[in-house]
């Protein structure tokens, strides 16, 4: 089965909740300077959101779109890209990282993509 059971990305996603959670708070209350603050608001928001996809594809699995356990790995994957380039720039780090967000954007529609296909798998009778 590998890495990537129900278990394990359920508990990346609780953990990415947390960090999400953490970093908004920052935001508001620990950032002055206004472009870090936004990064790390904007990052918080798509971290938190799908993190809560990960979650939304355990109750797809269990109503029968079993192709959902597929969709985690590119939410979580998404969070790290997206979310991470943005804290990091927040941070300091170099302007020219802001080219890896558009990647987590990307793994980010992938995730989408998979579970409406997903969904197709789902008895339309249910």
């Amino acid at each position: 089965m590998g890495f990537w059971t129900r278990r394990n990305w359920m508990t990346l996603a609780a953990i990415g909740g947390f960090v999400a959670v953490a970093v908004g708070a920052f935001a508001a209350h620990g950032v002055k300077d206004p472009k870090a603050a936004e990064w790390l608001r904007t990052g918080s928001t798509y971290g938190f959101m799908h993190t809560m996809a990960t979650f939304a594809c355990a109750t797809f699995m269990n109503i029968g779109a079993r192709r959902a356990r597929l969709a985690p790995a590119f939410f979580l994957s998404g969070v790290v890209l997206f979310s991470g380039s943005l804290y990091a720039m927040a941070a300091g780090a170099p302007r020219w990282l802001g080219m890896v967000t558009p990647l987590g954007g990307l793994m980010f529609l992938t995730g989408w993509a998979i579970l409406a296909w997903a969904a197709r798998g789902v008895d339309p009778q249910t």
